[in-house]
C-alpha cells in the first residue's frame, strides 16, 4: 500500500556551523596574530515563505551573518544551502548564476544607491547583468516593479538625491525584486528611516511576501518591529545564537538569560505594565570577539552563571518543541555535579535572578 502522507517541506535556507573570522595583522611584516570571530558556529533553518528575525546588540554579528549567507564575504567555515545549493562551495561563475535566487535590502538606502544612476537604471541593473532583454522589455519590468513598491512611474528618470529616505528604500526593495528571488536578506532595512515611515516599509515587505511567496531573514535592533513581522526569532550574542524560538513564545517567556535581559528593555506603552515589568540591567562590557570567553560567551555578564558556564561552551539544543537554547541551565546532563549548577537551575526555574 502506498503511503499517502505528504512529504515534509524542506527548509529553503539551511545554515550549519557558519563561521566568519576576520584576521588580525600587526607590525610592518603584517604578522597574523589572531582573528576577530564575528560569527562563530551559527546554525539555523528558514522555511519557504517564513520570516526569521535576527536580533542582538550592536557588534554581535547580525549583519555579518546576512552578508555571509549571500557570499558577500568569503566565509571561514560552515555550510549555507539555499534552495538545495551549497552557496559556500560555489565557484565564481556558478555563484553568479545563483545570485538571482538571493538578494539583499541594505540598511542605508542613501549609501546603497549609485548617485549617478537614475531610478530606472538602478532597478534595471540586475536585468542588464542576468538577462538579455531588450530595452522595451526591461523598461516594462522596471515600471512593474515601481508599481509593486508604490513609486510613481513619472519618477523613473530622477536620481536618488531627489527622493526621501523611505522612497530610496523602496527603490532598493524594487531592485532586490528585479530577478524574482526566493530569499531576501533585509539588513536593518528600517534603521535609517523616520519612525513614521518604518511601518510603511515593513507593511510593504509583508505585502510583497504574501503576493510573491518570499522568504526573509529580517535583521534588526527594533524588537517591537521584529515582533510584528517575524515568525521565529533568533537572538545573537557575540557571534553565536543564544536562543531560537517562535515569536510569540519568545516574547511571552524568553528562556536564555540574555534574551530575557534584551526583551526587558523593549519599551512598554502601557504605564501599568511598564511599572510591573522587571528591568534587567546587565553588568560589565561585551567581551571582544577577538578574545571571547573560554566557556559560554555570555558568562561574564550573566547573573545566573555557575562554574561550568566559564569552562564549557553550551551547544544550541532543543529544550521545548521548536525552542532552541544554548545555555547550561537547560542541560540535564552537562551541568550534573558542577558547583552551583543545581542551585542555579532551581533558581532559573523559579524565575529568581541571582
Amino acid at each position: 500500500m502506498l503511503d499517502a502522507s505528504p512529504k515534509p517541506i524542506p527548509p529553503l535556507v539551511q545554515v550549519r556551523g557558519l563561521k566568519m573570522y576576520f584576521p588580525i595583522y600587526t607590525g610592518l611584516l603584517r604578522r597574523h596574530t589572531g582573528d576577530v570571530k564575528a560569527v562563530d558556529g551559527v546554525s539555523f533553518d528558514i522555511m519557504p515563505g517564513e520570516t526569521l528575525g535576527l536580533v542582538g546588540e550592536s557588534g554581535c554579528g547580525k549583519s555579518t551573518v546576512g552578508r555571509a549567507l549571500l557570499r558577500l564575504y568569503e566565509i571561514t567555515g560552515g555550510n549555507v544551502v539555499i534552495n538545495g545549493t551549497d552557496i559556500a562551495t560555489l565557484g565564481p561563475e556558478a555563484l553568479r548564476k545563483a545570485r538571482p535566487q538571493m538578494q539583499m535590502v541594505f540598511q542605508d538606502p542613501q549609501a546603497s544607491l549609485n548617485p549617478r544612476m537614475t531610478l530606472a537604471d538602478i532597478i534595471g541593473e540586475p536585468l542588464d547583468e542576468h538577462t538579455d532583454w531588450n530595452s522595451d522589455r526591461k523598461l516594462a519590468r522596471v515600471y512593474e516593479l515601481m508599481d509593486a513598491v508604490g513609486l510613481n512611474r513619472r519618477f523613473a528618470n530622477r536620481f536618488p538625491h531627489e527622493f526621501s529616505g523611505g522612497q530610496r528604500q523602496r527603490i532598493g526593495i524594487a531592485r532586490a525584486l528585479a530577478l524574482n528571488p526566493r530569499f531576501i536578506v533585509c539588513d536593518e532595512p528600517i534603521a535609517a528611516l523616520d519612525v513614521s515611515i518604518q511601518a510603511q516599509v515593513v507593511n510593504l515587505l509583508e505585502d510583497l511576501q504574501d503576493k510573491l511567496g518570499l522568504t526573509y531573514l529580517f535583521i534588526s535592533h527594533d524588537l517591537s518591529m521584529v515582533r510584528h513581522i517575524a515568525d521565529r526569532v533568533a537572538v545573537m550574542y557575540l557571534g553565536r545564537i543564544a536562543e531560537l524560538s517562535p515569536r510569540d513564545a519568545l516574547y511571552a517567556r524568553p528562556l536564555h538569560p540574555y534574551a530575557e535581559a534584551l526583551l526587558s528593555a523593549v519599551p512598554e506603552p502601557d504605564p501599568t505594565l511598564a511599572r510591573a515589568r522587571q528591568r534587567i540591567i546587565l553588568q560589565g562590557d561585551v567581551p571582544s570577539p577577538a578574545n571571547p570567553p573560554k566557556g559560554c560567551n555570555f558568562c561574564t555578564r550573566c547573573p545566573k552563571a555557575f562554574d561550568l558556564c566559564r569552562r564549557v561552551k553550551p551547544e544550541l539544543a532543543e529544550v521545548e518543541p521548536g525552542r532552541f537554547v544554548a545555555c547550561h541551565l537547560f542541560s540535564d546532563t552537562a551541568a550534573a555535579g558542577s558547583t552551583g549548577a543545581s542551585e542555579a537551575k532551581e533558581r532559573n526555574q523559579q524565575g529568581v535572578t541571582q
